[in-house]
């Protein structure tokens, strides 16, 4: 039997995944089940919010207030049993997002900017209806489609199906947080997050006065707005008027909550000052060190409590060459808060360049566990390949080289430098090839991510053997054609069965 062709699969697939959204009522394409869109959610959570801050933690009954203002929204939504979270995030930005299966995060820099619980409302209202009307859920959907067609699903059973999607997520979801919604994923959000506002008592018209907020600043070309929840929420004057227009028909003189978000974001405002000391110093880090401690130490004088900024003041010492008192500022930020990666990716660094392997390895094999990065694997190769361990070096170098980065390129060189001569045909392919007058040739393409030279190469058929040794230097995914001097009607049948082979290599320093 013929194997179908991908347009029949992916018509078969179509024609098997209609659903009515839980939200909006309406018939779609939908074959990621509420089971994996949870699973998602569960796969992506934690390290979402390490890349995006980690916890804040100083004020835990802020992170309760949040909590209990998102069960209210959670319990008059479309879809109340699931596994709904909520999370205060330690960054700056305003920024706010859902993952699927109902796992949501609010930034403090967007609380602070907040006039109301009426506002919060909106804003995580906006979130739980992107969560319930499965708009993340759908853009793994669209994006398996769009990017691997039938393939990825390529699929004869449920099961397999299933298999595959949830592969995709756990390799993508993480993307779902900078994904820029559109339109009509904007537009629905607003519309029944201001349903749910309403069910669970809140005034629309906060979600009016907010859209109407958020389009002023997006006039103002603010870095940190433009960077943050304008980025994946673009506000719009449309939306606007689609608020308004919706929040008319609505009661009114509902609960805005001014004087308890006022209670609740206290301790945020008076800790303002501190963080944005914080964050100037981080911009200052790269080419004012002695500037950026001045700015750790003010952060300091406010709120010595802070992790983040025990992190900054390492970082600057490390930059002035002060590596034993940068090792002591990673101490404290761990001892403050020992849940955040780059607490530990720092100090771990640091041991490693006062030698301390023991202490680097266990520091940042913790930082992986808690947010895999290129620089961790990177060292922790180094520290394997030191230890004469090449095949954990190997495995290290080889997640560190997925990183389009610096350290990923000295990753990827690394890692042919130590796997090439065990694994030639994984970096580098020789074919045979003729034109049409029958002269043979070599092509040899360079499939590693390493320069290379002093290349040996050969071809084999029955019978024949012969090696060449083409001169330069091969870049990556670079082909070069070696002639063999030899026409293939010299070899007769066994022109047949050539093969080409790369028999020595060096990576080029």
């Amino acid at each position: 039997m013929s194997r179908p062709s991908s347009f029949l699969i992916l018509a078969a697939l179509l024609a098997t995944a209609c659903a009515t959204n839980p939200v909006t009522k309406k018939s779609e394409i939908a074959f990621v089940s509420e089971a994996q869109e949870i699973s998602i959610g569960n796969q992506q959570y934690l390290q979402s919010q390490q890349s995006s801050g980690g916890k804040y933690k100083l004020d835990p009954a802020l992170a309760a207030y949040v909590s209990e203002v998102g069960q209210k929204l959670v319990k008059v939504s479309d879809r109340p049993n699931l596994p709904f979270e909520f999370v205060v995030i330690n960054d700056s930005v305003p920024n706010a997002w859902a993952l699927p299966g109902g796992k949501l995060a609010i930034n403090r820099g967007l609380l602070t900017e907040l006039k109301s619980e009426a506002e919060l409302a909106a804003v995580l209202g906006h979130e739980i209806v992107h969560a319930a009307a499965r708009h993340g859920a759908r853009s793994v959907e669209q994006g398996t489609l769009l990017a691997a067609g039938a393939a990825i699903i390529g699929a004869a059973t449920a099961d397999k199906r299933s298999a595959d999607l949830i592969g995709f997520a756990a390799q993508g979801g993480a993307a779902l947080l900078s994904l820029r919604y559109g339109r009509d994923h904007e537009l629905e959000a607003d519309h029944y997050g201001i349903d749910y506002m309403m069910r669970a008592g809140y005034d629309p018209k906060a979600a009016v006065e907010l859209q109407e907020t958020f389009v002023r600043l997006s006039g103002n070309k603010s870095s940190n707005w433009l960077g943050g929840l304008f980025a994946t929420h673009p506000p719009s004057q449309e939306r606007v008027d689609a608020n308004r227009k919706k929040a008319a028909g609505m009661p009114a003189k509902l609960f805005w909550g001014e004087e308890i978000h006022r209670q609740k974001i206290a301790g945020l405002v008076k800790t303002k000052p501190a963080y944005m000391a914080h964050d100037e110093g981080r911009k200052l880090l790269e080419k004012e060190p002695e500037r950026a401690l001045a700015k750790a130490d003010e952060a300091l004088r406010t709120e010595p409590r802070e992790a983040l900024f025990h992190g900054l003041r390492g970082d600057a010492l490390k930059r002035l060459g002060r590596v034993a008192e940068a090792e002591k500022e990673y101490d404290e930020a761990v001892r403050r808060d020992g849940d955040y990666f780059a607490h530990y990716l720092n100090r771990g660094l640091t041991r490693q360049q006062q030698g301390n392997r023991a202490g680097a390895q266990s520091d940042l094999e913790r930082a992986n566990s808690l947010l895999p990065t290129a620089a961790a694997h990177y060292v922790l190769g180094n520290l394997a390949q030191g230890a004469s361990n090449p095949a954990k070096a190997i495995e290290h170098y080889r997640l560190a080289a997925g990183s389009d980065s610096e350290v990923g390129k000295r990753a990827g060189t690394a890692l042919v430098r130590l796997d090439l001569p065990r694994n030639p045909a994984a970096y580098v392919l020789v074919e045979p090839v003729a034109d049409k007058a029958g002269n043979l040739a070599l092509r040899v393409t360079n499939r590693s991510p390493a320069s290379l030279h002093k290349l040996r190469i050969a071809a084999v058929a029955p019978g024949f053997g012969r090696e060449y040794t083409p001169t330069g230097v091969l870049q990556p995914g670079q082909s070069v054609l070696v002639g063999m001097n030899l026409r293939a009607a010299e070899l007769g049948d066994a022109a047949n069965r050539l093969r080409g082979q790369l028999r020595g290599a060096e990576v080029a320093d």
